[in-house]
Formats: structure tokens, C-alpha cells, sequence
């Protein structure tokens, strides 16, 4: 196993929401922060912002590096763009990366372990809840040019990953669940723990 970065998407509005997700809370805490939980075991670790970048800046830890997608409201693909350009910049020693979605608060630190341990150059893997397709995202370095090049619009790598023969799915449906977060009804209940 290599070394393996952390990549957090966390530029969108929320639109739906009604606000940017990143800063909504669960038991006080932001999903940035919660988020950041989920990615500890990564080394280094990028999040992605956006919309209220200051605000979501305040929040992160000093050992984090946070990088503004200009384009962020062109969508998802801007920001793994941003964020898988950034990495390339910052660490040469990660073998690979986890994309990480800001909006994912029943993934946590045992789904992105289980990812992590297949990190090598050139892996391509997803974690996968009840066989089902989701996040987090596992990417080999060997892949992040191309994928940068191949982003576009809000479906982040869902096309590049398409029909990819080498693309591990990864069952976690026994630590997590994907589902996602899109109205404030959405949000864990209180006492909610992953």
C-alpha cells in the first residue's frame, strides 16, 4: 500500500439546501470538520472550496490545505480539477487519493481505511453501499492528469469512471451508508455518530 492523500469537495452553494453544506451543522459540528474526520488517516489533505470560502476556510485546521476553485459554480468537475491539480503540486510521495464529497455525513473513518489500503499508482476504486456505486472514490496518481483533463460540469469523474474495466468496487454498506445530504430535513439526527 502507498502513501494516500485526502481530497475533500466542498465549493458547492447548496442550492437546494438553501446554503453552503459544508457549513451546516450536525451536534455543532460542520460537515467540513466532520468531513475532515472521516479523511484523518490521509496524508496531506486538500479541501476544495468555494462558495463561503472565507467561512469554510476560518474553520480548517492549520495542517490542511485549502484550495479555491475559481469555477466552482461551473460544478463538481471544477473542483476535483482544482483539487486533483493542487495535490500534484503539494505531495509526490501519494500514491494515491480518496475524493471525499462534504455532503456524505454516514461515511466515516473505517469506509475511506478500507479504500485507502488499495492505494497504489494506478488503482481505480469506489466505495459500493449494498453493491450499489458511491463514494468515496479511490484514484492512482497515474490517473490524476487525465482526469483533471476529463472533468467537466457537475458530474465530477462519473464519466471517466464509466465502462472502466480496471474499476474496483468496494462494498463498505457494512460500515456506511452513501447516502447524501441535499435539504437541512436530510441532517442526522442528534446523538448521531458513524
Amino acid at each position: 500500500m502507498g502513501e494516500c492523500a485526502g481530497l475533500l469537495l466542498a465549493a458547492g452553494s447548496g442550492r437546494r439546501f438553501g446554503g453552503p453544506k459544508a457549513l451546516a451543522e450536525v451536534d455543532g459540528e460542520p460537515l467540513v470538520l466532520r468531513a475532515l474526520r472521516t479523511l484523518a488517516d490521509c496524508s496531506p489533505v486538500v479541501v476544495v472550496t468555494g462558495a463561503a470560502a472565507s467561512s469554510v476556510e476560518a474553520l480548517l485546521p492549520s495542517e490542511v490545505r485549502a484550495v479555491h476553485a475559481a469555477d466552482w459554480a461551473s460544478g463538481m468537475g471544477a473542483s476535483l480539477r482544482a483539487g486533483l491539480l493542487a495535490l500534484s503540486t503539494v505531495d509526490a510521495s501519494a500514491s494515491a487519493v480518496v475524493v471525499h464529497l462534504v455532503d456524505l455525513p454516514w461515511v466515516g473513518g473505517p469506509v475511506v481505511r478500507r479504500l485507502a489500503g488499495l492505494a497504489a499508482p494506478d488503482v481505480v476504486a469506489r466505495a459500493a453501499y449494498g453493491g450499489v456505486p458511491g463514494h468515496p472514490v479511490l484514484l492512482g496518481r497515474e490517473h490524476w492528469a487525465e482526469i483533471a483533463d476529463a472533468v467537466s460540469g457537475d458530474a465530477g469523474a462519473r464519466h471517466w469512471l464509466a465502462g472502466r474495466e480496471d474499476l474496483r468496487l468496494v462494498e463498505c454498506g457494512d460500515l456506511g451508508s452513501g447516502r447524501d445530504v441535499d435539504r437541512p430535513g436530510d441532517l442526522p439526527r442528534p446523538g448521531f455518530s458513524v
